[in-house]
């Protein structure tokens, strides 16, 4: 078997040229813990004859379902639809149990923004907002983005981090205010990757496919995604993760050591 196939040169491969339908290397995490706001929820958006619009959280059909489904991996969903970062560190993360140690993951993928710079119109910040001690963090985007992070690096210290960036919207779509956030966002998430260990950046708004208005119109219904759209971002993001993988693969020789091991029967 000719290895070179599934081991191409990052200068021949760039991520997400390959999805892999079966989610790849993603394999190799037993647990992996989402961390997001609606789109990580799998939030549909229904409309009643003669009534308001509402949202529904449909963990099922969330991206990292679609991700266990695929991978046969456990995947714990710890988001909610409208989630910040703030209200996760300050109640909503203690008030469900998430930083219980008996839901420590190998993995943990993080997925928020759009609601904390978008519509709380938080600052963003910058890695100097980061203290040691996570308490005396700056209250910005960047200070609260980083507690989880390190909250969950307490929790499982040997633990990898995947940081998503927000997808890539055209100016019609987007003002362009926010389009300058959205870059800052993405740049921060590079910087938090060189800051803490074993961290990297499933960068989608560089590589994944423009939201433009014939991406809505598959993928969208209303101002979420629908089913196919949170299938389509399960196959971005497990092959992301399976390029992360392919390309680090000797980082990633002892990812089955991580956390507590599984016991299996004797004889």
């Amino acid at each position: 078997m000719d290895l070179s196939a599934i081991f191409t040169p990052e200068n021949d491969e760039r991520p997400l040229s390959d999805i892999k339908e079966g989610g790849g290397f993603t394999g190799i995490f037993r647990t992996i813990a989402v961390v997001g706001d609606s789109l990580a929820a799998g939030d549909l958006e229904s409309i009643d004859v003669g009534g308001p619009k509402e949202f529904h959280d449909f963990f099922d059909i969330s991206w990292g379902s679609y991700i266990a489904r695929m991978c046969g991996v456990t995947v714990h969903n710890f988001s909610r639809g409208a989630m910040t970062a703030r209200e996760y560190c300050n109640s909503f993360a203690d008030e469900k149990g998430y930083w219980d140690k008996s839901l420590a993951a190998q993995a943990y993928v993080l997925a928020l923004g759009c609601n904390d710079l978008d519509e709380a119109r938080q600052p963003v910040g910058n890695i100097g907002d980061i203290d040691p001690d996570h308490h005396r963090n700056a209250p910005t985007f960047a200070g609260d983005f980083g507690k989880i992070i390190q909250r969950y690096k307490e929790i499982s210290p040997d633990a990898v981090f995947f940081l998503v960036t927000m997808p890539r919207e055209p100016l019609e779509l987007l003002a362009e205010e926010f389009q300058v956030k959205h870059e800052s966002h993405r740049a921060l998430m590079y910087d938090l990757a060189a800051h803490f260990s074993n961290t990297f950046v499933i960068d989608l708004a560089e590589y994944g496919p423009v939201h433009d208005k014939e991406f809505h119109r598959r993928f969208y219904t209303g101002g979420h995604l629908n089913a196919a759209g949170y299938l389509l971002t399960a196959k971005l993001i497990a092959s992301y993760i399976d390029h992360i993988v392919r390309h680090n693969i000797e980082f990633f020789n002892r990812s089955g050591l991580i956390g507590p091991q599984p016991i299996y029967p004797k004889g």
